[in-house]
């Protein structure tokens, strides 16, 4: 590398260092924001929290548990808007129904 090749490169390094401490200072001091409170979850959710811990207790496969894990999984990645509810038979049992949180 020549002199001026290197000299060109140290006076980039000092202008981005530059320009990083003027933002840096001229940046207005804002304090950090809130920790997000813990609101009360809705009863779908302590529904789907309740099935999900009965199903942690299983050894056997369980409709129920498939879609309360399924019903988890898209309020883990936000996606409750694309999964269509599913409906059941008025007979059907409290772990069979699929929840939607």
């Amino acid at each position: 590398m020549s002199r001026t090749a290197k000299i060109a490169g140290i006076a980039a390094l000092a202008g981005m260092m530059m320009a990083v401490a003027i933002v840096a200072v001229t940046r207005p001091d804002e304090p950090a924001p809130a920790p997000a409170l813990a609101l009360p979850a809705e009863e779908s959710q302590h529904r789907l929290a309740r099935e999900l811990d009965r199903c942690a207790t299983l050894t056997m496969p369980d409709s129920g548990c498939e879609a309360a894990w399924a019903a988890n999984r898209r309020r883990f990645f936000r996606q409750d808007d694309v999964a269509p509810a599913v409906e059941h038979d008025g007979g059907a049992s409290p772990s069979e129904e699929g929840f939607v949180p």
